[in-house]
């Protein structure tokens, strides 16, 4: 029968389309990673993936193959895991934390968890929603800092609070002048949009109805930061909106100036850690959200009862 290590060099050619890419990294030459998967399709008796194609592709039989060859390497990785837990919280862990959340929530518990979990080798990934998601289902991340609810049944959450939305504008915007801002005073002509593949540009296009992309005389223009549309935002004016994790990182000044809280009922985020149900690292997991939790700014709430909110998400 195949070899543990054949079937992650496997798994790799499924993962990545292409024997080279999984040669490198699996940390073998190409030419010993090929002959490996087709020693393994000899002792299967099958082929496994169609070679004329790009990216390569599994076979018909080889799908059912390969997802057979995840849970032995899954179940493999829970009996190390159990082995290791016996001495407590360690081992390795991957976090995979979208970038409307990242360079606000990471400075919150990093150092915490470290100091809490020293034998818990954590690696943080900057990834989508979507990547996050991917790369949860294939098992190549053990949990993802979201929004939620992602509508994906296999996988749990665990909340860690919610992030109400706000508004920021140009100093001069006629919408600065309301002390709160109602969803029936966005003018979408004026709304600046992160690009596609933000979670957060999603939730404000079904918050809003907003599907085109702002526009300065004839240029159009999606920004991949809220740093980036502010700074747009702040020299040809218009406005944009920003979760509360956001906001709180602003200059007092800034935020009295050009940042106005949501009238009732105020649009707010859910954000979660998520990851594979039955996961065999559920300390580690309860540890980062408890982590969370303790560390977030006290004014995020943590209860989606908290005042008369309009939680948003895609799947309404």
């Amino acid at each position: 029968m195949p070899t543990l290590t054949q079937l992650q060099y496997i798994v790799a050619v499924h993962r990545t389309g292409h024997f080279g890419r999984a040669a490198a990294e699996c940390e073998v030459s190409q030419p010993t990673l090929s002959a490996q998967v087709a020693k393994a399709e000899e002792q299967l008796g099958v082929v496994l993936f169609d070679r004329r194609t790009t990216p390569v592709t599994p076979t018909e039989p080889g799908r059912r193959l390969i997802a057979a060859a995840q849970d032995v390497l899954a179940a493999h990785a829970r009996l190390m895991d159990a082995a290791d837990s016996t001495a407590g919280l360690t081992g390795s862990f991957t976090l995979g934390v979208i970038p409307t959340l990242a360079p606000t929530v990471l400075p919150w518990f990093l150092r915490a968890f470290t100091e809490a979990c020293p034998k818990v080798e954590l690696t943080v990934l900057e990834r989508t929603t979507d990547g996050i998601v991917a790369a949860l289902l294939d098992r190549q991340m053990d949990a993802g800092l979201v929004a939620t609810p992602l509508g994906e049944p296999g996988l749990d959450r665990r909340v860690v609070f919610y992030d109400p939305f706000y508004v920021y504008a140009h100093p001069e915007s006629s919408i600065l002048a309301r002390d709160e801002v109602a969803l029936a005073d966005i003018e979408r002509d004026d709304l600046w949009l992160l690009e596609d593949g933000h979670c957060f540009r999603n939730q404000v296009v079904h918050l809003c109805g907003a599907n085109h992309r702002a526009l300065l005389g004839n240029v159009r223009f999606e920004a991949g930061s809220f740093d980036t549309l502010r700074g747009l935002i702040d020299q040809v004016g218009g406005f944009t909106l920003v979760p509360e994790t956001y906001a709180q990182t602003l200059p007092r000044d800034v935020r009295l100036a050009q940042v106005r809280p949501f009238a009732d009922p105020v649009p707010i985020r859910e954000v979660s850690l998520v990851a594979q149900r039955r996961h065999w690292k559920g300390a580690i997991l309860d540890a980062l959200a408890d982590t969370l939790r303790v560390h977030a700014p006290r004014c995020l709430p943590r209860e989606a009862g908290t005042g008369n909110v309009l939680p948003v998400d895609l799947d309404d």
